[in-house]
C-alpha cells in the first residue's frame, strides 16, 4: 500500500512539473522573468492541486525541466490529458503571466497559437480568455 501511494505521488508531482515548465516557458520567453510572474505560476499549482509544502521543491524541478527542454512538445503532452476545467485554468494564467507586463510580445503570442493547436483549445475559447485577461490588466 506504502509503496503504491509513494509511486502515485511521483506521478502527479511529475505531471504538476510539467505544467509548471510550461508556464515558466512562457514568463521567460519575453526575457523578463518576475517576481509576479513567479507568484502567477505558485497559485495556479495550488488551484491545480499542488500541496504548499510541496512548492518550492516542485518549482524548482519544473525551472530545470524547463532549461533542459528541447520543445514545448515535452510540456503539452501532460495537459493535453486533464479537463477541458483545468486546461482553461492554465490557459487563464498563460495569459496573465504574458500580460503582466501590460504588453505581449511576437513571441508570446507565437507560443499562444501553437499551444491553441496542441492543447486541443478552440480559437474562440482562446481568444475569449485572451480578451478578458488584457481587459483586467489594462485596468
Amino acid at each position: 500500500m506504502f509503496f503504491n501511494k509513494k509511486k502515485e505521488t511521483e506521478e502527479k508531482n511529475f505531471h504538476f512539473i510539467k505544467i509548471a515548465a510550461l508556464l515558466i516557458h512562457a514568463a521567460k520567453i519575453d526575457e523578463k522573468y518576475s517576481n509576479e510572474e513567479e507568484e502567477i505560476i505558485k497559485k495556479t499549482l495550488i488551484d491545480l492541486g499542488v500541496n504548499q509544502n510541496e512548492l518550492d521543491s516542485l518549482m524548482a524541478n519544473a525551472k530545470k525541466d524547463e532549461e533542459n527542454a528541447n520543445q514545448i512538445l515535452d510540456f503539452t503532452r501532460e495537459i493535453k490529458s486533464l479537463d477541458e476545467s483545468n486546461k482553461i485554468k492554465i490557459i487563464k494564467s498563460l495569459w496573465k503571466i504574458i500580460y503582466s507586463n501590460k504588453d505581449a510580445d511576437i513571441y508570446e503570442t507565437n507560443l499562444m497559437r501553437r499551444l491553441t493547436g496542441l492543447l486541443y483549445i478552440d480559437s474562440k475559447v482562446m481568444g475569449d480568455i485572451k480578451e478578458k485577461i488584457k481587459n483586467e490588466n489594462a485596468s
